[in-house]
């Protein structure tokens, strides 16, 4: 995983404009809110993705460095004041903090264009439909249907107790629409697949999807501030529903494990091909972090 984590930290530090280039102020709230940091989580599910339909890493790297700057972008604008009005991520201030919130709202809207021309101005597939289904897959997963319609419940639904299958609506949009995405790309890469075997890839992505909400609303009832570099509590201080406040923490985890194992289920019939998926689904539901 540390190889495809510093890969990812490469590519995107090349594909990103430079801080020197006009307008710089700018230029460098992209690259602050982009580098240096973040578990590359979803870049890391692209390349196992791929391994499975035989991608090119060139490809997927472009692939997985369009979703990772949506996630970045969703991320800026989430900490800003009229959203979670958060001051620390991954260890550091905010971008709006850091900058200020005008800077922090145009670099949100220049990683999200930069993300689809990525995904544009590259050869990604080798039939260009698919490769429009992947840009459809990206707006989708940013849109109304995915992040941003994600964001608005979770807004809406402050100071109310929301039940498992309400929670896992609002997280299936905010939290696994991206990391559906990022599957998708990943190995649309490569080979076409048969209908049936991209919905046991996307059965996968659903239940993981789900897992890594799970694990991050555990590990902020749990886990240190410095531990996972941002502010923790804060959504028990709000008054936002989570699994854990819907579950307790004891329960919350065990659905962790077995969103797990459902979507280790999902991968049977891939064979050895799948091994990374499997590795990367461990790691997201064990992490500490």
């Amino acid at each position: 995983m540390g190889g495809v984590q510093a890969r990812m930290e490469a590519v995107l530090a090349r594909v990103l404009p430079a801080a020197h280039v006009a307008p710089t102020r700018l230029h460098e709230a992209m690259r602050y809110a982009t580098l240096e940091g973040g578990k590359r989580v979803r870049p890391l599910l692209a390349f196992a993705a791929g391994e499975i339909t035989g991608a090119a890493p060139e490809r997927v790297e472009l692939a997985a460095a369009a979703v990772e700057l949506m996630h970045a972008y969703s991320l800026v604008h989430d900490d800003l004041p009229c959203m979670d009005n958060d001051v620390l991520r991954r260890g550091k201030p905010t971008v709006h903090v850091e900058f200020d919130q005008a800077t922090a709202l145009l670099a949100g809207d220049a990683l999200q264009a930069l993300a689809f021309q990525l995904m544009a101005e590259h050869r990604l597939a080798d039939d260009p439909a698919t490769q429009l289904e992947m840009l459809k897959a990206l707006a989708v997963a940013a849109g109304s249907r995915g992040m941003a319609g994600g964001q608005a419940v979770d807004l809406e639904s402050t100071g109310k107790q929301l039940s498992l299958p309400e929670l896992e609506f609002m997280h299936i949009h905010k939290t696994g629409a991206l990391i559906r995405a990022a599957v998708f790309a990943g190995a649309a890469c490569g080979a076409r697949l048969s209908a049936e075997s991209g919905a046991k890839l996307d059965r996968y992505a659903k239940c993981i999807g789900l897992a890594f909400q799970v694990v991050d609303d555990v590990l902020d009832a749990e886990a240190s501030t410095a531990t996972l570099g941002k502010t923790t509590g804060k959504d028990a201080k709000q008054g936002k529903p989570t699994y854990v406040s819907a579950l307790g923490i004891a329960r919350a985890r065990a659905h962790a494990e077995a969103l797990r194992q459902d979507a280790h289920a999902a991968l049977d019939g891939f064979g050895e091909g799948a091994r990374r998926l499997r590795e990367v689904g461990d790691f997201i539901v064990r992490r500490k972090f």
